[in-house]
């Protein structure tokens, strides 16, 4: 982990901008390579990332393992964070007030790894995300699987907006979609890799 990340993590850990450090037992401020191409933000912690202070490391973290794999992917490769790096007390959706306390740490995350590629994982996330690059959010049933390019303070990005793997677990049948819509990103990802192709062809 690079000293700016080792930074973040080490702020996110003496927080205090909301009263989520009251209830919550670890911070959770992300993992992964530094330089990764991909870049995966998801909304907040649920229980076992913050009994284990790791994202991604419950049901929905196993479902995720699985859709990277159907990208081409792994988990090593990519940066994993989410919009709020504390665990909201019984998984309630984020507030306004603690998405703009929690958002400076990964809009400092992003601005370090430099991703080309964003996959956010969840409404609240893609509504901040896209927010970022001057897309104005719309419900994630009609933008999922789709690719947004715009410009972050280092450049141009892609933003992929993605179901939360979470979704997929009260709600079976969109496990169909869900992989789907990474298969389609890894062939694309391949092939751009490879010169055949860019992601200009994801766009929709």
């Amino acid at each position: 982990m690079g000293r700016e990340l080792e930074e973040i993590a080490r702020e996110v850990a003496e927080c205090r901008k909301c009263s989520l450090w009251k209830t919550r037992t670890n911070p959770v401020p992300g993992e992964g390579p530094q330089d990764a191409e991909v870049m995966l933000v998801g909304e907040a912690p649920g229980r076992s990332e913050d009994q284990q202070g790791r994202p991604f490391v419950g049901a929905a973290g196993k479902l995720l393992s699985e859709l990277l794999a159907a990208a081409g992917l792994s988990r090593e490769e990519v940066y994993i964070t989410n919009v709020l790096k504390c665990r909201p007390p019984g998984n309630r959706d984020p507030l306004p007030s603690e998405i703009e306390a929690c958002t400076p740490f990964l809009d400092r995350q992003i601005s370090h790894i430099r991703p080309k590629l964003i996959c956010t994982l969840g409404r609240f996330s893609a509504a901040y995300i896209l927010s970022r690059i001057g897309v104005k959010p719309r419900a994630i049933a009609s933008i999922h699987g789709k690719a947004f390019k715009g410009t972050l303070d280092y450049g141009e990005a892609t933003v992929v907006a993605m179901y939360h793997p979470a979704a997929a677990l009260y709600k079976p049948p969109l496990r169909e979609a869900m992989f789907r819509d990474w298969s389609r990103l890894g062939s694309l990802l391949r092939k751009s890799r490879g010169e055949e192709a860019t992601l200009e062809s994801f766009y929709t």
